[in-house]
């Protein structure tokens, strides 16, 4: 009977490691697969730290909506009447 319990107990144990491992497997294979020439680094410049390099320029990004600040209410953020 103490052997059962200590399978019973152990057993969301291994589930758990199994799991984590396979997550992390996943996670090497979709960098390892991403098809990225560059890896990019950082780089030190001054008082900051910049990413150059990379896979995704700044331009292929679309741009950040603006708001008029005006018709915005600060805490919740949606348009006054």
């Amino acid at each position: 009977m103490a052997l059962a319990r200590r399978v019973a107990a152990v057993i969301p144990l291994v589930g758990a490691v199994t799991t984590a491992a396979a997550l992390t497997g996943a996670a090497f294979l979709t960098v390892a697969h991403a098809g990225c020439d560059e890896a990019g680094r950082f780089v030190r410049t001054g008082e900051s730290i910049e990413f150059v390099g990379g896979c995704v320029n700044g331009a292929d990004l679309p741009a950040a909506p603006t708001a008029e600040a005006e018709n915005v209410d600060r805490f919740g953020g949606s348009k006054k009447p």
